[in-house]
């Protein structure tokens, strides 16, 4: 293959080198750089036949796939925004992502997807061609999802893709050339969207699995010789459920790079990849709206068990108390975050970005604090803090030490409110195969690892606790469903008492 490293991006290498394998797809089917570029310019044209001008919003409904990845990059040189949908979502859901967003044009399996766009239409590049980006709408806890706009550049995207590929460099060890990039999460998700985006920019192939399964992935990784992936916890934690059989049937010595993010890693989950997979793991720490504000490599993450890092480039960090004094390190606050790089805007909801900024600050919502070397430890969210006794209690530290517990497959931990100690901690259990733990043996197992305010005073099963497909638990949810279910409980146990 062609010497691509001094090479801007996707376009020019495709151009380059078009017979580099750039997609392998979840049925096997293998698209090269030039075939996949010949789609891109024609669906480019194609967008610009339906009108679509710069600065103008297309949404597409997309399982991954070819389609996704050439939406992905055909927006991204004609100056429109992309917005990836969640295919699992309602209809009513989807309408109202694609009406906030202001899209001209929604693409789905339903419509022809890209095929139909590029229909009839030239495999020449498209002539004045500017950046485009990705609006990703966030979930968030409460209220409807809002769109996250950067704003476009005016130039071509290889005036822009060098920046980006050096800050994932920086922050990954990433580079541009022969290597496999896997995609295991759905594409709609901010992270494992914009690795898809990155890897092509940097010459690398994209294996794309069908979903996540364990032993899939491992299959696909040794396979394909898989060099990096994009990963979330809870699927660290479900490959570390594999019999020790299953897990030595597949060679994963080709991993470099695992980047994790989206949620807490609790610290055994993740050391216990490390003793399998080598010193591999990457993570980063951030948001929709920040990016890539903090990152940490494999080895100072084992000097540091627990950190998410240190400011990534251009990044600048502040724990601020409820007032908006500076905290010393060690004290836990509100986490601020500053880029040089660029901010953000939420779609139409100017009072919804001035909340969340403070000047040119911006919070993600958590709450962290520094050690004297400036590597930043993760508390929770501010949204999820338990308040029990006028104590402040995490619920993330009581969850990363129950999963230590072999017969633990997942667990979620709420405060509900109390009228004497303003919360009670609880915790929910998802059983791993097998017996069922006692309450007491699970209390029991904590006694070592947390201090005795921090136990849950109630402990109960569940048959599953739901989890996005990137990890994320929604506590809010979660306690939403457990407050729920004690209302109609009680209101049944009073009827029959009447």
């Amino acid at each position: 293959m062609a010497d691509i490293s001094g090479l801007p991006g996707f376009y020019r290498i495709a151009q380059a080198d078009p017979d580099r394998r750039a997609v392998i797809d979840t049925d096997g089917t293998v698209t090269t750089y030039g075939e996949l570029l010949a789609r891109v310019n024609r669906v480019s044209h194609g967008l610009r036949a339906r009108g679509l001008k710069r600065g103008d919003a297309v949404a597409g409904v997309l399982p991954n796939g070819i389609d996704a990845v050439t939406m992905l990059m055909a927006t991204g040189q004609i100056g429109l925004y992309y917005v990836p949908i969640n295919w699992h979502l309602t209809e009513r859901e989807i309408d109202y992502i694609v009406g906030d967003s202001g899209a001209r044009l929604t693409v789905t399996p339903e419509s022809g997807g890209a095929a139909a766009l590029a229909e009839g239409q030239p495999e020449t590049e498209p002539g004045d061609r500017t950046s485009g980006a990705v609006m990703w709408y966030t979930s968030g806890t409460t209220g409807f999802p809002k769109g996250v706009r950067r704003p476009l550049s005016d130039t071509e995207p290889e005036a822009t893709i060098p920046l980006y590929t050096w800050f994932l460099g920086e922050v990954c060890d990433l580079k541009p050339g022969d290597e496999i990039h896997l995609i295991t999460s759905p594409m709609y998700h901010s992270s494992p969207c914009a690795h898809t985006i990155f890897a092509l920019h940097l010459g690398h192939t994209l294996v794309i699995a069908p979903k996540f399964e364990p032993e899939t992935v491992l299959e696909l990784i040794a396979r394909h010789r898989v060099t990096n992936a994009m990963m979330v916890p809870t699927m660290f934690h479900r490959m570390l459920r594999l019999p020790p059989e299953v897990r030595e049937r597949h060679d994963v010595s080709s991993l470099r790079q695992v980047i994790h993010t989206a949620a807490a890693c609790p610290v055994a989950v993740k050391q216990g990849i490390m003793d399998w997979w080598g010193p591999v793991l990457y993570e980063y720490y951030g948001s929709t709206e920040s990016a890539i504000a903090f990152a940490v490599k494999p080895r100072e993450w084992l000097e540091r068990p627990g950190t998410v890092g240190r400011p990534a480039p251009t990044f600048e960090v502040r724990i601020l108390d409820e007032s908006g004094m500076e905290l010393p390190p060690g004290e836990p606050g509100m986490i601020f975050v500053k880029s040089g790089i660029g901010g953000f805007e939420y779609h139409k909801d100017p009072a919804k970005t001035a909340a969340s900024m403070r000047g040119e600050w911006y919070t993600p919502g958590d709450i962290g604090y520094l050690d004297k070397d400036g590597y930043l430890f993760l508390c929770d969210r501010r949204t999820d803090l338990i308040i029990s006794g006028g104590v402040n209690i995490y619920p993330a530290e009581i969850e990363a030490a129950l999963l230590e517990h072999p017969a633990v497959a997942d667990v979620a931990v709420i405060g509900v409110p109390d009228p004497e100690w303003g919360h009670t901690v609880v915790a929910l259990i998802q059983a791993a195969p097998g017996p069922r733990p006692s309450a007491g043996e699970l209390l029991e197992h904590l006694q070592p690892r947390i201090a005795h305010f921090k136990h849950p005073r109630v402990i109960e099963f569940r048959d599953e606790l739901p989890r996005t497909p990137t990890g994320k638990l929604s506590r809010s949810k979660v306690r939403e469903t457990y407050l729920s279910e004690k209302s109609e409980k009680s209101e049944k146990e009073s009827l029959t008492t009447d």
